[in-house]
């Protein structure tokens, strides 16, 4: 299965149903949070909260299963079996697996689609295992945690920037994905306020290669859907290259005083996937 949600994917605490239907309306898929959004003693009505607005008489659940995400407990804490035992009630079959460090422990999931969340120095080191496992659908990132399992104390400089250990896991992370043809989702960005370091963090993921950026505040939807959404000068000139290329047929060929080879083209071809629109296709013999 190919992870098409995104590119905005807000976190939700499972254990606060009223924001459910908020959370759908502003990203593109919610994550329903029973792992660290939901305190120890608040977890099993978190579940119910899940549970209530599935029903039980079968009828459509609040949140479209195509673009929701249960956040799971880690494998071997003693929530981790009562968040399956709730899902096998639920119409959701995409999981995020907390603190994900092996592939075997993907074998705990058979059935769900998983999206791997790497956020400990071991899962960040087994991330090319981990998405080599056949029911992982994306990885993903955390670089709190991460400090957290280091020792370190925080995973930003004073300017914002990502210090370099958690700006290695990003890449580690994202090369594991995309080397097995899964789909990178980037880490949250926490300084919720800040849309200008949200908006230069999410154009950067676009240009690295990640396919989503998770949110934790609704209005971060926006700021991420913006930086995923090309601009029209981005569309004309890609259309204007792959149109190039149509007429130019295989092969190197110039373009406005470029070289253009494979590699630029399907960078143009990507801006009009995320653009929603058809690549330019060759002229017709005799047209």
């Amino acid at each position: 299965m190919t992870f098409v949600m995104g590119p905005a994917l807000l976190f939700c605490p499972a254990d606060r149903p009223e924001r459910y239907r908020k959370a759908a309306e502003r990203a593109d898929a919610v994550i329903l949070d029973l792992e660290d959004a939901v305190a120890p003693a608040d977890k099993q009505r978190a579940r119910g909260a899940i549970l209530a607005q599935v029903g039980t008489t079968g009828e459509v659940p609040e949140l479209d299963p195509s673009r929701t995400i249960v956040r799971v407990n880690p494998v071997g804490s003693a929530e981790f079996g009562k968040d399956l035992h709730c899902l096998a009630h639920t119409p959701y079959r995409t999981v995020m697996l907390a603190k994900a460090e092996s592939p075997e422990q993907l074998k705990a999931l058979e059935g769900y689609h998983v999206v791997a969340l790497c956020e400990t120095a071991l899962g960040v080191l087994n991330a090319p295992a981990i998405a080599a496992a056949p029911n992982v659908v994306a990885l993903m990132w955390g670089a709190e945690d991460l400090l957290a399992t280091l020792g370190g104390t925080s995973s930003r400089t004073d300017d914002g920037g990502y210090r370099a250990v958690a700006l290695h896991a990003r890449s580690s992370v994202l090369l594991a994905a995309r080397a097995h043809g899964k789909q990178a989702v980037d880490a949250v960005y926490v300084n919720i306020p800040d849309t200008d370091g949200l908006a230069a963090e999410a154009a950067d993921a676009v240009a690295s290669g990640f396919g989503s950026k998770a949110c934790i505040h609704p209005s971060q939807a926006a700021v991420v859907r913006a930086a995923y959404a090309p601009s029209d000068a981005d569309v004309a000139a890609a259309t204007d290259l792959l149109r190039a290329a149509a007429d130019a047929g295989s092969g190197v060929f110039q373009h406005q005083g470029k070289m253009i080879d494979g590699p630029i083209l399907r960078h143009a071809e990507q801006i009009m996937r995320r653009a929603g629109r058809d690549l330019p296709q060759p002229a017709q013999p005799g047209a």
